[in-house]
């Protein structure tokens, strides 16, 4: 019951719409700007730096706060902090309180490998960086990365296997979520980072 209980928790924690709470904060409602995303890259670029860097930071506290403290809180295996993070992230990118419309995930999935699996999160966040800086496509960094991450924990060796089982999940999960971006790529439209359109999340 306390599982089940810190899980549904960790889906309402998730679900919070920081990007939409922080626009609004400024006058501006997120979804009718840019790519229309609540993600802290529309945030980023509608918003501003500051604004945008802010609301990633909250959106990854999302994902790390159930995974590495409500274990605790619950007096239950660690392990179970791969569940509450990934309903934390499900409840990121389908969020009750907007109608199940939310963002794609990345930050809130950052802050859940965090708390689970820092290591592969140290990879995957160096490979974010590189592949934005060398192509400005924060989309496809963010799939570089995904695919890094899910590498990385089986390269490992330490952690459970159900944990690398999930995290591989999750890095396909995010690759799924940035299908349309994907598309955009191989049709050459997809836009970069610090352009006006950029459309990922």
């Amino acid at each position: 019951m306390t599982i089940i209980l810190l899980t549904f928790l960790a889906y309402l924690v998730g679900a919070i719409p920081f990007g939409l709470l922080v626009a609004r904060l400024n006058g501006v409602d997120i979804r009718e700007k840019g790519s229309g995303n609540i993600g802290a890259t529309n945030v980023f670029r509608v918003i501003g730096k500051g604004w945008g860097i802010f609301t990633m930071i909250l959106d990854a506290l999302k994902g790390f706060i159930p995974a590495f403290f409500f274990p605790m809180l619950g007096n239950v295996d660690p392990v179970c902090g791969v569940l509450f993070g990934f309903a934390a992230i499900i409840g990121h990118t389908f969020p009750v309180y907007l109608k199940f419309k939310g963002g794609k995930g990345v930050a809130t999935s950052a802050g859940m490998l965090l708390g689970v699996a820092p290591v592969a999160v140290g990879v995957g966040l160096i490979f974010f960086i590189i592949t934005v800086v060398i192509s400005r496509y924060v989309s496809l960094a963010s799939i570089i990365a995904a695919v890094a991450v899910g590498i990385t924990v089986w390269v490992e060796g330490e952690k459970p296997m159900v944990v690398k089982v999930a995290l591989s999940i999750l890095s396909l999960l995010v690759i799924w979520l940035h299908r349309t971006n994907i598309k955009r790529l191989m049709n050459g439209t997809e836009n970069r980072f610090g352009k006006k359109k950029e459309t990922s999340a």
